[in-house]
């Protein structure tokens, strides 16, 4: 999902949130888009358990999510220039290291995150 097609989704059924924070240019992202998010236990735990959302963290999009507008407002002053949606949560000490996935609760509440790759494995004992 987008954002903006989470915002409808949690008004219409609440659920949990999985959010999975990428760069095109991360290694890491794409062996777990490969090997992991491919996995179908991995594929029907999200399905049936969560809205999950991709969200490229270095992304030019503007995204409008709970009336507000987000930007990436460090497009030309930042070689990695991160968007205001991973400043906001995903970030640890101050930094962004990706992949970064989040779990929220129904309110969107965070419950965990994790800065790094994840195997099949481990991501659904952490999904579960």
């Amino acid at each position: 999902l987008s954002f903006e097609q989470l915002e409808h989704s949690l008004r219409e059924k609440p659920r949990k949130v999985f959010i999975d924070f990428y760069t095109d240019r991360c290694g890491y992202c794409r062996k777990m888009d490969k090997l992991v998010f491919t996995k179908p236990e991995v594929i029907q735990l999200l399905n049936e358990e969560y809205y999950a959302v991709r969200f490229d963290a270095e992304t030019d999009s503007t995204v409008v999510f709970d009336g507000q507008a987000f930007v990436n407002d460090q497009i030309k002053t930042s070689r990695t220039p991160l968007h205001q949606i991973a400043q906001l949560l995903a970030l640890r000490d101050g930094q962004f290291s990706a992949p970064t996935l989040l779990v929220l609760d129904p309110e969107f509440n965070v419950t965990a995150r994790y800065f790094q790759y994840k195997k099949s494995n481990t991501l659904i004992k952490a999904l579960e």
